[in-house]
C-alpha cells in the first residue's frame, strides 16, 4: 500500500497510453487504391499526377494484393482511359461549342468516379462493377 492511504480505499488505476490510442483503422487509410484516387483527383490541379496514378494502378495490378483490390485497380485504369479519351473528343468538339459542355461532363463523371473508389477503397470493399464505364 502506498503512503497515505488507508486500508478501505479503492487504488487508483493506472491507465497504459498505449491503450487509449485509436487504432490506424479508426483514421484514413492510404491503401493502394485509395493513393490512385487521390493522384487522379489531384491531377486536376496539378495534370502530371494522373500519369502517375495510371502507372501505380498498372504496376500493382500486376503484384499479389487483397482480392478487393484488383476491382479497384481495373476500374482506376478504366477510369483514366474515360476520362483521356473523354478530354481528348471534348476537344476536338470544341470547335462546335458542344465540346465544352462534354468536358465537364467528363471531368464530373472522372471526379464520380474516383470518390466511389476512395470510398470503398477506405472500407476495403470492392467494387460492385469494375468493368463498366460509366458509374
Amino acid at each position: 500500500m502506498t503512503e497515505g492511504m488507508t486500508e478501505g480505499e479503492p487504488q487508483p488505476q493506472l491507465i497504459d497510453p498505449q491503450a487509449t490510442r485509436p487504432t490506424a483503422s479508426a483514421g484514413f487509410d492510404f491503401n493502394r487504391p485509395t493513393i490512385i484516387s487521390l493522384l487522379y483527383l489531384s491531377s486536376f490541379v496539378l495534370c502530371v499526377t494522373v500519369l502517375i496514378g495510371v502507372v501505380l494502378a498498372y504496376v500493382w495490378r500486376g503484384e499479389p494484393q487483397a482480392e478487393w483490390e484488383r476491382s479497384h485497380y481495373t476500374y482506376l485504369i478504366r477510369t483514366f482511359w474515360l476520362g483521356l479519351i473523354g478530354g481528348i473528343i471534348s476537344t476536338f468538339l470544341m470547335l462546335v461549342l458542344i465540346g465544352f459542355l462534354l468536358i465537364v461532363g467528363v471531368a464530373v463523371l472522372v471526379i464520380v468516379r474516383c470518390v466511389l473508389s476512395l470510398v470503398n477503397a477506405q472500407k476495403k470493399l470492392p467494387m460492385p462493377d469494375p468493368e463498366t464505364w460509366w458509374v
